[in-house]
C-alpha cells in the first residue's frame, strides 16, 4: 500500500478493498485479531472540533474539506489528518520589545533593532507596537505562507517604518499617534492580504513613541517649550476675546452718547432758531413795542439779583451823595496785633 505521490491518491473504498483482500488468506483467529485492529484503527478517526476552532482535513497532504465545531470523523492516519486552528482567538505579536515576565510588575526586553527608525524629517524615534490579529481563512493560514508568524512580524515592522517615515517628529510624538495606529493597521492588512495569509489585523496599538534615550531630555525640553507656547497663545486669545467685545461695547456707548448729544444740540438750535424767528416776526410788526418788551424782559432777568439804590434827582444826581452807612457798620475791626 505504498503511494509514490505521482499516481492519484487511493480512495477510502480502495484502501478497504485492499485490506480485505489481504485478510482472505489468513486464519480465523488472525482474521479476528486483524479485524479488531482495523476497527480500532477506523475508530481513531473520530475527533472533536472546539467552538473556537475549525477543522481542516487533508488527505495524503491535500486539503479536502473544512469542518465546523462538534464531533467529526475523518479517515484514520495516515490517510487523512486534521488541523484545528483557533479562528476566534485574538493573538498578538510585539514589535520593538518582548514581554518576558507578566508580573506584576511586568518586565520587558527592548529590541532597538526593531524599534529605532527615521521620521520624514530625518529624526530618530523609538517606536514599539502591539499587533493583534485572528484567523479569517484557516486554509490560507495553514498552507499559503510557510512561516506565518515570522512573516507577520517582518510585515509589521515594514508597515510601521513606512508610516513613521512619512511623518514628522512633532506629529509622531504628539498628535499623530492615533493616525499612525490606523495607518499601520491598514498598511499591514494590505501586505498580509497580498500574501494570502488568511489573517485579519484587528488592532495596532502604539506602546511607546519616544526619542532615543540619549537625547530624550532635550526632546522633553523642546516639547515643554512648545506646550508653554501653545498655552500662552490660548491665554492671549482668551484675553483678546474678552477685551475686544468690551472695547466694541464702549465704542458703541460713546457713539450712542454722541448721537444723542447731536440730536439734543440740533433740537435746541432748532428751538432757538424758531424762537428768534418768532421774535423777529413780532419785531417787524412793531419794532418800538418789541424793543421795549425785550428791554423790560432783560431788566426782569437782571435786576432781581442786583441791590438797588434810589437817589432823589432833586439832590443833584451825584453819586457822592450816596453814603452806604448800613454796609460800613457791618465792617468788623481787625484785632490789634498782639505784642
Amino acid at each position: 500500500m505504498q503511494w509514490d505521490g505521482k499516481t492519484p491518491a487511493p480512495t477510502p473504498e480502495e484502501v478497504i478493498k485492499k485490506l480485505w483482500d489481504l485478510l482472505k488468506d489468513k486464519g480465523y483467529l488472525v482474521q479476528i485479531g486483524i479485524g479488531i485492529v482495523i476497527l480500532l484503527w477506523f475508530a481513531s478517526g473520530f475527533f472533536t472540533v472546539s467552538p473556537d476552532e475549525q477543522g481542516v482535513i487533508r488527505r495524503f497532504g491535500k486539503q479536502v474539506r473544512i469542518t465546523s465545531p462538534g464531533l467529526r470523523y475523518r479517515l484514520p492516519w495516515p490517510i487523512e489528518v486534521v488541523d484545528t486552528p483557533k479562528v476566534t482567538a485574538i493573538q498578538r505579536i510585539e514589535i520593538g520589545f518582548r514581554n518576558i515576565d507578566p508580573g506584576p510588575p511586568a518586565r520587558y526586553q527592548f529590541i532597538e533593532a526593531e524599534s529605532l527608525m527615521l521620521t520624514g524629517d530625518e529624526n530618530i524615534v523609538d517606536a514599539q507596537i502591539i499587533v493583534q490579529y485572528k484567523i479569517k481563512n484557516p486554509s490560507n493560514y495553514l498552507f499559503k505562507v510557510k512561516d506565518i508568524h515570522g512573516t507577520l512580524k517582518d510585515a509589521s515592522e515594514v508597515a510601521l517604518r513606512q508610516v513613521v517615515g512619512g511623518g514628522t517628529i512633532d506629529s509622531v510624538l504628539t498628535v499623530g499617534r492615533f493616525q499612525i495606529q490606523d495607518q499601520v493597521r491598514l498598511q499591514l492588512q494590505q501586505i498580509m492580504d497580498s500574501y494570502e495569509s488568511g489573517l485579519l489585523i484587528t488592532a495596532v496599538k502604539l506602546q511607546t513613541v519616544r526619542p532615543p534615550k540619549e537625547v530624550e531630555q532635550s526632546f522633553k525640553d523642546v516639547v515643554s517649550a512648545k506646550e508653554d507656547r501653545e498655552r500662552l497663545i490660548y491665554e492671549a486669545k482668551g484675553y483678546q476675546e474678552d477685551l475686544i467685545p468690551k472695547a466694541k461695547g464702549k465704542a458703541m456707548q460713546i457713539i450712542r452718547e454722541a448721537e444723542g448729544y447731536k440730536e439734543e444740540r440740533i433740537k435746541k438750535a432748532q428751538g432757538d432758531t424758531s424762537k428768534f424767528l418768532s421774535v423777529l416776526k413780532e419785531y417787524e410788526k412793531a419794532k418800538d413795542v418789541t424793543i421795549k418788551r425785550l428791554y423790560l424782559e432783560t431788566m426782569e432777568e437782571v435786576l432781581p439779583g442786583v441791590k438797588k439804590f434810589i437817589i432823589d434827582p432833586k439832590t443833584g444826581g451825584s453819586l457822592l451823595q450816596l453814603l452806604p452807612m448800613g454796609e460800613m457798620s457791618q465792617i468788623k475791626r481787625l484785632p490789634e496785633r498782639t505784642r
